[in-house]
């Protein structure tokens, strides 16, 4: 019998993380890619140079209305990329094409002790002007392989650049 809603209690409690996923949007016009600095007020990485993205949230998964029922099993295909449209959207107010490419993946322990896995992606940009977020981002900048080693960036974030570059080029 599929689920009726969404619980934990029965997870084990060693196996739970957040899900987030990053997308690194890059700008086919130039070979740029769009960099967001965080408030320095949030939580992780305050101050830093990042790129969009967010935690996959229970609401994501709405038990009435599975994209497939997989025998007792509720599916919710192209969770991740709806996911990452959504936080392209909110974080910077743009939109991103649906042609996801996979960076790389790091899983990590917050400094409220949360355990988190992290997978990240690179899209291209579609549309939309850049507005960071209020609240979570105060600027934002579409960088290069060379421009983005100026910023005070989230470890591993030139690389993601750079790859991602190197992925749509």
């Amino acid at each position: 019998m599929p689920a009726e809603k969404i619980s934990i209690e029965g997870a084990k409690k060693e196996k739970l993380f957040y899900f987030v996923a990053n997308v690194v949007v890059y700008r086919e016009s130039d070979k740029r890619c769009l960099v967001l600095k965080r408030d320095t007020r949030e939580k992780v990485h305050p101050g830093k140079w990042a790129v969009p993205g967010g935690k996959l949230e229970w609401s994501d998964l709405d038990i009435s209305k599975p994209t497939r029922i997989n025998g007792d099993v509720l599916d919710f295909e192209n969770a991740v990329e709806e996911l990452l449209r959504r936080e392209a959207y909110e974080e910077a107010g743009i939109e991103i094409q649906n042609d996801l490419r996979y960076i790389n993946s790091v899983s990590f322990i917050r400094p409220d002790e949360t355990p988190v896995v992290l997978v990240k992606f690179g899209a291209k940009y579609k549309s939309g002007e850049v507005v960071p977020e209020k609240g979570a981002f105060t600027e934002f900048a579409w960088v290069n392989v060379s421009e983005v080693k100026e910023y005070d960036c989230i470890q591993g974030v030139d690389k993601e650049v750079e790859e991602t570059i190197k992925q749509f080029s």
